[in-house]
């Protein structure tokens, strides 16, 4: 069983091409369902998770709503057993997915949380420029705001990954797919003064400058997503604007901007990377929330 697993997780990285935040969280999934399995005796001999039958996933959803285990999470979860099995049927190691009839759970719709521009002014404003880290810092939210990066693909640019005559960054985003996005001026200028103030520390790490990451830590190696999660945590309060936000809330404001000005839907789609239009169309809600809002202050007759 050991074996079928490591060579799941091997498809998922060599032929599926998936994030590493993807595959963790597949082999997590898998990880913990082989665990009730076992604990529950399900597995009755070495390759029984081959053998498993729909009652028995059934029988793992109900655990996990007996935990309380939120509905998207579970969703997740029955995605990741799905491609698990589909796997397990793709190398002939069983001929059925039971996971396959498995109907996920419908979830509250979920409304993305933004700044409105006044606010974002009030936090890249309020940072501090002058040493490395308050340059970087400075760039970093700029980027964010500028571009509509994920957290991850954020971490993960190189230096070489930017284009200032164009005005343009190339991003590898979710299964390493790659697009082009352009980045603002104000965003251009926060960066280009972050990497003049770094020059001289990469250079004398005798790194290649245009392949270094772009976004370093104090000890010159590239910054993770969590530190930059402190950092967006840290920008928020000093910026004075009253409530915490996430790096992901960056990422909707960007996008929520952009359709409050008039972007279309594709357009926003091809900036923000998403596969599905249907994944974009949640902003939507967004506008038409603020819009009808105007409506009722604005309209004579909207109230009764």
């Amino acid at each position: 069983m050991d074996d079928i697993i490591r060579d799941f997780q091997t498809y998922l990285t060599a032929e599926r091409n998936v994030s590493e935040h993807t595959r963790v969280a597949y082999m997590g999934d898998l990880e913990e369902f082989v665990e009730f399995l076992q604990n529950n005796n399900f597995i009755k001999n070495q390759d029984g998770i081959a053998g498993v039958e729909t009652e028995t996933i059934r029988a793992y959803l109900g655990y996990l709503f007996r935990q309380k285990v939120k509905k998207v999470t579970v969703n997740r979860k029955i995605s990741s057993l799905r491609s698990f099995y589909k796997y397990l049927i793709r190398s002939g190691k069983t001929k059925n997915n039971p996971a396959a009839m498995i109907q996920t759970s419908k979830t509250e719709k979920y409304m993305p949380n933004f700044l409105s521009v006044d606010e974002i002014f009030e936090l890249l404003n309020a940072q501090m420029t002058g040493s490395m880290p308050g340059l970087r810092n400075l760039a970093m939210l700029e980027l964010f705001y500028s571009s509509g990066l994920r957290l991850s693909e954020l971490a993960g640019l190189n230096v070489m990954d930017l284009d200032f005559n164009q005005a343009l960054v190339k991003v590898r985003g979710k299964g390493r797919k790659e697009r082009i996005v352009p980045i603002g001026g104000q965003a251009r200028l926060a960066l280009q003064e972050y990497l003049a103030k770094t020059d001289e520390a990469r250079k004398k790490k005798n790194a290649d400058v245009f392949n270094s990451p772009l976004f370093l830590n104090t000890r010159g190696a590239r910054i993770t997503a969590r530190s930059i999660a402190r950092i967006v945590d840290e920008a928020t309060k000093k910026s004075g604007i009253g409530r915490k936000i996430s790096p992901h809330a960056l990422r909707h404001t960007f996008a929520t901007h952009l359709l409050n000005a008039g972007a279309d839907l594709r357009s926003i789609q091809e900036l923000l990377g998403h596969e599905s239009l249907s994944t974009t169309q949640k902003y939507t809600a967004v506008n038409i929330s603020r819009m009808m809002e105007i409506y009722d202050k604005a309209h004579p007759r909207a109230k009764n």
